[in-house]
């Protein structure tokens, strides 16, 4: 039976078979559900969903209404075979990250902010350490590793961490795993399921997903100048917080000093946590790369949260967390039952990449090539654009936000870029909760683009808005 799992919301407006029917086409047009697929039966999929024979039938029959599904007399219910060019002016569903199959090649220019610039990556070094892993272990890695990851790995990890971003940490407190929504599962748990959960607004919406799927109860706090709104955050409830304080997500700002200060009090004075997301802290183009809250916090109240997939590749899938003492214990206590979810190999040769100079030198020519990337993308707004945009968040990380001063809803922008074969992202998605999201602002990741595509990209938007 094909995967059905959406996250029904009980306080929305809309109907229990609505939301599913949404979902549905939701599915259809990333390409998780394939077209001419066979969707399940009405009573296996109301078994699984635990909801009514009758919420599925108005779902499906919802579906055949729109014309996204069709019956087959003793066959089934099956997805319609579309036009490719039918989706060009559609509404693609908000939370959708990018297009797959064959819409994926309706895009010439995609700005999307999970790519990286794969061209520069060194593949000749990493195949040799590969191959060289995989003949010092002499067959050992096809046997389960440590819990926590690689022993040689973390501590390089925890070496690299104390020099770059100010983090204290032994090697024993780390853990590595296979992505972050992976890892910040595994910490719910271990921080707990019964505590409240704040989160930035707009903030990681993969982030906020995990925790509700894990049934998790959690609150949306906005930001101000500086980050996420301290004030509100004692008002909230909550006990734990999320937050990106190097270079929020998506909006950019790097939370001052006091800022983090006032977070590290909040902390101790709840007996609460902080999680501290440092997803792209290599890459800052102004000044010198900001020092982790974790190195700050001297009250074991801060769990820091970092990844390879930007400054490497994102399919390595390795992650990590740096616990605190009080979760570490918790941890080992309780839950090093569950076993290592990356990759050995990865994790010896990413190692050995580390220890022999290897990541040092990526990272130097990544920052350089980046900060040539982000000063070519910001030169090409202003050329075409001018005063009619608004860049926001361009001081790190591989992605801007544009504020387009036109009257054009963000809909209306991305659809008119689509046209144009162009592919910017909505920022609505990152809110959560009843915060004011209606300016007109779109989100462009750069890594995977070159100097040229960048150009043309933002030539052809110019054209699309008709700026």
């Amino acid at each position: 039976m094909i995967e059905l799992t959406p996250v029904f919301e009980n306080k929305s407006n809309e109907p229990l078979y609505i939301q599913l029917s949404n979902y549905i086409k939701q599915e259809i047009f990333t390409g998780r559900i394939r077209q001419s697929e066979k969707l399940p039966s009405k009573r296996k999929l109301s078994n699984h969903l635990g909801v009514s024979l009758n919420t599925i039938q108005a779902a499906y029959d919802q579906l055949c209404a729109e014309g996204y599904a069709e019956s087959k007399a003793r066959q089934g219910l099956f997805v319609t075979r579309l036009e490719d060019d039918m989706f060009s002016g559609l509404k693609y569903p908000q939370n959708m990250d990018t297009y797959q199959g064959e819409q994926k090649a309706n895009f010439d220019i995609d700005f999307n902010s999970g790519k990286v610039d794969l061209a520069n990556f060194p593949y000749s070094a990493w195949r040799k350490l590969t191959i060289q892993s995989l003949y010092e272990d002499e067959g050992d890695f096809f046997y389960n590793g440590d819990a926590q990851g690689e022993l040689s790995l973390r501590n390089e990890i925890s070496k690299y961490l104390f020099a770059s971003r100010g983090v204290k940490c032994s090697p024993g407190q780390i853990v590595i795993g296979a992505g972050t929504q992976v890892l910040f599962g595994l910490l719910c748990m271990v921080i707990g399921k019964e505590n409240t959960y704040a989160l930035e607004s707009p903030g990681f919406h993969r982030t906020r997903i995990v925790l509700q799927d894990q049934g998790v109860s959690t609150v949306p706090i906005p930001l101000d100048t500086d980050g996420i709104d301290v004030h509100q955050l004692k008002s909230s409830g909550a006990n734990v917080v999320y937050v990106t304080p190097s270079h929020q997500f998506p909006l950019g700002m790097v939370m001052p000093i006091s800022r983090r200060i006032q977070l590290l009090k909040w902390a101790e004075e709840k007996d609460g946590y902080i999680i501290e997301d440092d997803y792209d802290g290599e890459y800052r183009y102004k000044g010198k790369p900001i020092p982790s809250l974790q190195g700050l916090d001297s009250q074991g109240r801060v769990v820091y949260l970092g990844t390879f997939s930007k400054s490497l590749i994102p399919s390595i899938r390795i992650s990590y967390l740096v616990l605190p003492p009080s979760l570490l214990e918790i941890y080992k206590g309780r839950f090093m039952v569950y076993k290592q979810t990356a990759s050995r190999l990865h994790q010896v040769t990413l190692f050995h990449f580390m220890h022999g100079g290897h990541w040092h030198s990526h990272l130097n020519k990544m920052r350089t090539l980046y900060r040539k990337k982000q000063a070519a993308l910001t030169h090409a707004i202003k050329q075409y654009m001018g005063g009619r945009v608004e860049v926001i968040g361009e001081k790190s990380g591989l992605h801007i936000v544009l504020k387009v001063k036109i009257r054009m809803k963000e809909e209306e922008l991305i659809n008119a870029a689509l046209k144009r074969g162009v592919r910017v992202y909505p920022l609505s998605i990152y809110y959560d909760g009843s915060q004011d999201y209606q300016e007109p602002r779109v989100l462009l990741g750069f890594g995977g683009l070159s100097e040229a595509e960048m150009e043309k990209g933002i030539r052809l938007l110019k054209e699309a808005w008709d700026i």
